[in-house]
């Protein structure tokens, strides 16, 4: 079972809102999960809420992260270290 780390939106029309979800590769984008470990809200400032314990975890067994979810990481990283 290949495991991805990837965002599913949730939210109104046009006031996204998207939860950092584990899940199988094959389930659709809102669909069933295995864990929530996070949320994003594009229309905050700080809008990125993630457990990087659970994070560390999942990629060490074998988790891919999405594009979109590595991005977030990384740009939390550099606002992190600024």
């Amino acid at each position: 079972m290949a495991v991805h780390i990837r965002l599913a939106r949730h939210g109104s029309t046009k006031r996204p809102f998207y939860r950092v979800v584990v899940t199988d590769h094959r389930s659709s984008r809102d669909g069933r999960f295995i864990e929530r470990i996070g949320t994003f809200d594009p229309n905050a400032a700080n809008g990125l809420n993630l457990d990087l314990a659970r994070v560390a975890h999942w990629t060490s067994v074998g988790a891919q992260l999405s594009a979109t979810v590595s991005r977030l990481l990384k740009n939390a990283a550099k606002a992190v270290q600024a």
